[in-house]
């Protein structure tokens, strides 16, 4: 297994954050929050350079209206963005992978990620040739890198072509 790395692109915030809904303030900085999906209830705190920000928002009385989560961000400090509440951010962000498989070639260079149940990212095109022709065929389980035996097999077939699948923890 290999780590997750987050690239701050901010696409799942947009997504799983619409989901994610302010119930209460409870000081300046401090908030319940809800998990529309799961009626998870959960205390979070905004990170201390973006308090007054969240606060402004959830105040207008449109804390809705942002394209997601309302906790979603520009870093400040460059590129990407960043969660505000990062330190306590609910279940549902913390487990979330936008990439489950990384994929490398003979020399141990990554070429691609799987994502999604089964889909693949890669500029390489023997690989984006392999994985639609002989992975994306087998039958699918519902969190394909969380099955043991759809692993091996994808692990087989990539190596047989000289590459090799790491899950991501």
């Amino acid at each position: 297994m290999t780590g997750f790395v987050c690239d701050h692109c901010g696409k799942c915030c947009r997504s799983l954050g619409r989901y994610i809904g302010i119930e209460r303030q409870l000081s300046e900085g401090d908030y319940y929050c809800k998990n529309t999906l799961s009626g998870e209830v959960f205390p979070v705190h905004v990170a201390p350079e973006f308090a007054e920000e969240i606060d402004e928002d959830f105040s207008s009385g449109t804390p809705g209206s942002h394209e997601g989560c309302i906790f979603l961000r520009k870093d400040p400090k460059g590129p990407g963005h960043v969660c505000a509440i990062h330190a306590t951010r609910p279940r549902i962000c913390r487990e979330f992978r936008c990439y489950h498989m990384v994929i490398s070639d003979a020399k141990g260079a990554p070429v691609g990620r799987m994502v999604g149940r089964a889909d693949i990212q890669t500029s390489d095109p023997v690989l984006a040739r392999v994985w639609n022709e002989e992975v994306k065929p087998l039958p699918c389980p519902a969190a394909p890198a969380c099955d043991p035996s759809w692993v091996e097999r994808v692990s087989a077939i990539l190596a047989a072509h000289g590459y090799r699948g790491e899950t991501v923890e």
